[in-house]
């Protein structure tokens, strides 16, 4: 929840943008969108990491960023359904 609070005055604060930005199709689409783009960037140093060659598009990179996100989404989700309880980095 660090993470989370170092962008936020508050746990508070926190939750009640989480709940914005997922209950508001418009922000949400952007944040998506951003994340989309976010993801392509992190490509190439993901693909670095696992060894792929130059180049070359590398799927397993991308499901690893992917799914990463994924994960990201779920627990957000999850932390904002239950009204801000516990640590979204445990979830």
């Amino acid at each position: 929840m660090a993470a989370v609070l170092a962008l936020h005055e508050s746990r508070e604060q926190a939750l009640e943008r989480f709940r914005l930005l997922h209950n508001t199709p418009s922000l949400h689409a952007g944040w998506l969108e951003k994340r989309l783009r976010f993801e392509e960037d992190l490509l190439p140093l993901i693909e670095a990491r696992m060894g792929a060659t130059a180049g070359s598009a590398d799927a397993r990179a991308r499901a690893v960023t992917a799914t990463a996100f994924a994960c990201l989404d779920a627990a957000s989700m999850t932390w904002v359904d239950n009204d801000g309880k516990g640590n979204i980095m445990d979830l």
